[in-house]
C-alpha cells in the first residue's frame, strides 16, 4: 500500500481518495466488447488493486455492455466501506459494438438502474455524464437536459455525487450551475495538453480532474523523449507518464487500466516515483513538440 500513500490523497466528493486508482475498461473483451477472455485473471486484477489499497474505480455499464460492473460485483461484493466506484450515463453501445449518444431521460434513467442493479448498489457513488456530441473528444452543445436528468435522480437518492466527461470549459460551467460537479473525466497526458487552463482552474475550486489513456489510448503515443525519461529513472514509460501526471497538478486523480495483474503492480509503484527537475523539464515539452 506504501505506492498508493506516496502518491497522496485528494476529495473525490465527500470522500478522500487515493490519488492512484484503478480504471476497469480494459476488462471486457477486445474493443471494451463481449466477456474478457480471462474471467477469473479479470477477477484476481480487480482484488488485488483493492487489496493494494485502492479505493477509486472507474467503470461504466457500457463497457461490454454490462460485463465490467458484473465482474467489480463479482469480484468485490461486499464492498469495502472506503470504496468509492465512479460510473458513467449518456452513451450505449450498439451490436456492432458502436458507441452511441443515450441522453433521453429515459435512457439516462434506465442506466442508472442498470449500473445499480449490475453492481449490486443502493445508491451509485459517482456518476460521470459523458457528453457524446463526437464520440472521439469533447464538443460544445448543451448538456443542460441530461444533466438535469441526473440532478433528479441525485435528488431521489440514487446518486450521490455527479461528474462530467468529454467536456468543455463552457460545458463545465454550465454543468456547475445546475448542479455540483465533483469531477472532470477527459482525455489529457504528457502530450495531449489542451485541458491545462482547465486543470489548473478546477483545482482552484477544489474539483477533481481524472485524465484518461495516460499514454494516448487507442493511439498510443509514440515519444522518444518519454522512453529516454523512462530509461532514465529506470522505469517504464507507463510508470513515467503516470508520475509525470501526478506532479502535475495535486486535483488529478488517476485510473490506469489493465487485465494484468504483473501491469497492475508496475502501475501502483508508479505513486513512489519522484521525477528529477530536468527530465520533468523534458516531459513537460513534450505537448509543444509532438502532436497531441
Amino acid at each position: 500500500m506504501s505506492h498508493l500513500q506516496d502518491s497522496g490523497t485528494y476529495p473525490l466528493g465527500s470522500r478522500q481518495v487515493h490519488r492512484l486508482g484503478y480504471g476497469a475498461m480494459q476488462l471486457a473483451g477486445p474493443g471494451v466488447f463481449g466477456p474478457p477472455k480471462d474471467r477469473d485473471a479479470a477477477i484476481a486484477v480487480l482484488r488485488e488493486a483493492v487489496a493494494a489499497g485502492v479505493n477509486h474505480i472507474d467503470t461504466s455499464d457500457f463497457y461490454g455492455p454490462h460485463i465490467t460492473n458484473q465482474l467489480i460485483k463479482e469480484a468485490l461484493a461486499p464492498y469495502p466501506d472506503d470504496l468509492v466506484i465512479v460510473t458513467k450515463v449518456g452513451a450505449v453501445r450498439g451490436d456492432d459494438a458502436s458507441w452511441n449518444p443515450a441522453f433521453s431521460p429515459e435512457q439516462l434513467t434506465r442506466a442508472v438502474h442498470d449500473n445499480l442493479r449490475n453492481l449490486g448498489r443502493d445508491v451509485l457513488d459517482v456518476v460521470n455524464l459523458r457528453a457524446m456530441f463526437d464520440v472521439h473528444g469533447p464538443a460544445e452543445g448543451s448538456i443542460e437536459e441530461p444533466l438535469s436528468v441526473l440532478a433528479g435522480l441525485q435528488q431521489q437518492g440514487l446518486i450521490r455525487h455527479i461528474g462530467l466527461s468529454n467536456v468543455t470549459p463552457t460545458q463545465v460551467a454550465q454543468g456547475r450551475r445546475i448542479c455540483e460537479i465533483v469531477c472532470v473525466q477527459n482525455q489529457y497526458n504528457v502530450a495531449h495538453r489542451g485541458d491545462d487552463a482547465l486543470i489548473d482552474d478546477l483545482a482552484r475550486e477544489g474539483i477533481a480532474y481524472v485524465p484518461f489513456f495516460p499514454l494516448g489510448g487507442f493511439s498510443p503515443l509514440q515519444s522518444s523523449i518519454l522512453n529516454d525519461a523512462a530509461a532514465r529513472i529506470g522505469a517504464t514509460p507507463m510508470q513515467t507518464a503516470l508520475a509525470w501526471l501526478l506532479r502535475r497538478s495535486p486535483n488529478i486523480l488517476l485510473i490506469p487500466g489493465t487485465s494484468s495483474t504483473r501491469h497492475l503492480r508496475e502501475n501502483m509503484a508508479a505513486g513512489s516515483l519522484r521525477l528529477p527537475e530536468d527530465v520533468a523539464r523534458a516531459l513537460d515539452g513534450i505537448g509543444a513538440s509532438e502532436p497531441a
